[in-house]
């Protein structure tokens, strides 16, 4: 994990501007304010914890990301605890009631290895019956196709510029991966920045047996922020998935 977008200081610098708060947000908001204890995989700028802390979460909060450029914006918040690394790197013993993966960081784990390293991680950092909620896009819904230039976004940074960002996928698509680049350009810079991304799209059925066989049960699985039920045309699969005693 970690590709130029959020590695480059000046990029993570305006990811909160390309990343509004939304349904998403408050939807995990619920959760950690919920729990007692959270980890956040995939933290970034830390945005969502801070929320959580300003609305009187008084309990543990735990932000780990693997880019330092986004962990950089997120120690504006001193009340957090925040790690540089990822799931294949580090270890917790059932220290969280929650952990959470957001932004479709989980797509992210594209070999087996990185998915099951890392849902064996998140097992044993859970306590007993605590909870992992993630969401990927459904497969099925075929988000890529809508990432083209045609369908770029500009923002306003900090120093008043204009960044455009503007997608593309390189075709074809190699089965359950999609990978595609990433540009961003501004009158104010010299050339434009090329990010280059991977991400694996699993369907539901395939996301359940990762989770079963790393000793994770899948409680509820939704289409959209507003807990609908999951369908073939759904965009999202958010998943709930609860710590079983024993794995396998």
């Amino acid at each position: 994990m970690g590709t130029l977008a959020y590695s480059d200081e000046r990029l993570a610098e305006l990811y909160d501007l390309l990343n509004r708060w939304g349904p998403s947000d408050d939807f995990y908001l619920d959760l950690v304010m919920s729990a007692g204890s959270v980890l956040d995989v995939g933290c970034g700028t830390g945005v969502l914890l801070h929320r959580a802390r300003t609305s009187h979460h008084t309990g543990r909060l735990s932000g780990l990301d693997p880019a330092a450029a986004m962990l950089a914006q997120a120690h504006r918040y001193p009340d957090i605890e925040w790690a540089l690394g990822d799931l294949t790197n580090t270890a917790w013993r059932q220290e969280f009631d929650l952990v959470i993966m957001t932004g479709h960081a989980f797509q992210e784990l594209r070999s087996e290895e990185q998915i099951r390293t890392s849902l064996a991680t998140v097992r044993e950092a859970l306590t007993d019956g605590g909870r992992f909620a993630f969401e990927t896009r459904n497969p099925a819904a075929r988000a890529w196709e809508q990432w083209t230039p045609d369908n770029a976004v500009e923002v306003i940074d900090a120093a008043g510029d204009v960044v455009r960002v503007e997608h593309r996928v390189e075709t074809p698509v190699d089965e359950d991966v999609v990978h595609f680049t990433e540009t961003f350009t501004s009158t104010s810079w010299h050339r434009p920045k090329v990010s280059h991304s991977s991400l694996r799209f699993l369907d539901p059925g395939s996301l359940s047996n990762y989770l079963a066989d790393a000793g994770l049960v899948v409680e509820e699985q939704f289409g959209d922020w507003a807990r609908d039920p999951l369908s073939a045309a759904s965009a999202e699969i958010i998943t709930i998935a609860r710590r079983s005693p024993k794995a396998g």
